[in-house]
């Protein structure tokens, strides 16, 4: 880790007095060479506009304007206002908006700059990850790339395959709308305050088209979720005790004979295609 990047990051926490807030998952990242490969990572050029979520006190923002056509980066702590202000204040293509990320219109957003390619940069608050990504995916903005830090585990979580136990509805989501690629794996020292876990860069290049054609997508992920919210109960009883699908039993056995799969099969067992194929059979 450079210690220029460490000093600059503690002098600016010190002049503006700055508390890192738990409730906003705040850790900062100093480490120079960190904040480069996720900006070499997503790829960032002129003809950009780069969304950052979480900018916190602007040290990836300032390199991300350096590159980008244009940044808009959304701040849910006021405190981080003034810094922001101070930090990029020679950058003219930068815009901060002070806002709460799950409750904005991404689509407004993207639609700024309508001539520019729209891509996500962000170091993540771990605690709302999840809602976060999904919430991107599935906003119907046509994003070109979504790269972020997100706890390791999750970043395993994303492009894990059926069999692992970390296979889940995220898994299935991410891989659905994009193809996700493990950048760097980053220390807790790589930041302030340290995190209690290890970190991961990942970048999801989201599809022009699905690699699976599905009916009604929205019904697919309400079976995949109800199907991983009880994993260890078979798919059938799973779905049928789950109010957001509530398929009879025999109805779940008997499509999952016409597909050849055993009766008794846990949703952790079944691929992305498979649910997709199931649920245009529901």
């Amino acid at each position: 880790m450079s210690a220029n990047s460490k000093s600059a990051t503690m002098n600016i926490v010190r002049r503006h007095n700055i508390k890192a807030q738990k409730k906003f998952g705040q850790n900062f990242l100093t480490d120079d060479n960190v904040l480069d490969e996720i900006v070499e990572a997503a790829g960032v050029g002129s003809s950009d506009h780069v969304i950052e979520i979480g900018p916190g006190l602007g040290t990836l923002t300032k390199r991300l304007a350096e590159k980008a056509g244009h940044v808009t980066a959304i701040e849910i702590d006021r405190q981080m206002i003034p810094v922001l202000d101070e930090v990029l204040s020679e950058y003219e293509n930068t815009r901060v908006i002070c806002a709460d990320v799950l409750k904005t219109d991404m689509q407004e957003i993207a639609g700024m700059y309508p001539d520019e390619n729209v891509k996500v940069v962000a170091n993540l608050p771990y605690y709302i990850t999840t809602p976060i990504v999904t919430g991107l995916l599935e906003s119907g903005v046509r994003y070109k790339s979504i790269t972020v830090m997100v706890q390791t585990e999750v970043a395993e979580r994303m492009q894990t395959g059926p069999g692992s136990k970390e296979y889940g509805a995220l898994s299935l989501a991410v891989q659905y709308y994009s193809k996700p690629r493990i950048i760097v794996d980053v220390p807790p020292e790589s930041f302030y305050p340290m995190p209690g876990v290890d970190s991961s860069v990942i970048r999801l290049d989201l599809y022009e088209e699905p690699p699976v054609r599905v009916k009604d997508p929205d019904r697919m992920f309400r079976i995949i979720k109800a199907s991983f919210m009880q994993r260890r109960k078979t798919l059938s009883n799973a779905l049928q005790n789950n109010p957001d699908t509530h398929i009879p039993r025999e109805k779940t056995e008997e499509i999952l004979g016409s597909l050849g799969l055993d009766l008794k099969i846990r949703g952790e067992a079944l691929t992305l295609e498979q649910f997709a194929a199931f649920s245009d059979l529901v």
